[in-house]
């Protein structure tokens, strides 16, 4: 016996792939392209730890995959953002020097967080407001915790 699968699970089931894909992008640009550019990949391992709860959960299709991503990619994009702002003399939230690649890899950063903002939008997640909230706020912490962290004299001088 066949089982069909309605086109509701099939598009629910791509989505939080989608959002790990854009996740391990993230990952990728942050961790190769920023880390290996300015010597920091400990940094930026540290950083992006939050994100692979993401990967694992999006590429097992679970239904939390778009509440544990988002926060993530709110955070991204936000630092993204806070970065072109410098870069185009906006603001000046941030100083520092930006080599072409770190640049190259914002643009990546961004576009991965603006894609997966964009499947979150369009994901059915099927949990509870509540457990909704808690996971997203969880994971916020988490990440801002890991941000700073990273920052640490032990991290630094590694």
């Amino acid at each position: 016996m066949t089982e069909q699968v309605s086109s509701y699970e099939q598009e629910s089931g791509k989505k939080p792939v989608a959002m790990a894909l854009c996740s391990l992008a993230i990952i990728i640009a942050l961790v190769v392209g920023v880390g290996l550019a300015s010597n920091l990949v400990l940094r930026h391992v540290v950083q992006t730890l939050p994100l692979w709860i993401a990967v694992v959960l999006g590429f097992r299709r679970s239904r939390a995959t778009g509440w544990v991503a988002l926060p993530l990619f709110l955070f991204w994009l936000t630092l993204m953002v806070i970065i072109w702002l410098y870069l185009l003399g906006i603001a000046s939230l941030i100083s520092g020097h930006f080599s072409p690649i770190e640049i190259a890899m914002t643009i990546t950063v961004g576009a991965a967080s603006i894609i997966g903002i964009g499947l979150f939008a369009r994901f059915k997640s099927r949990l509870s407001t509540a457990r909704a909230l808690i996971t997203f706020a969880a994971i916020a912490a988490l990440q801002c915790a890991c941000f700073v962290l990273s920052f640490s004299s032990s991290i630094v001088h590694r």
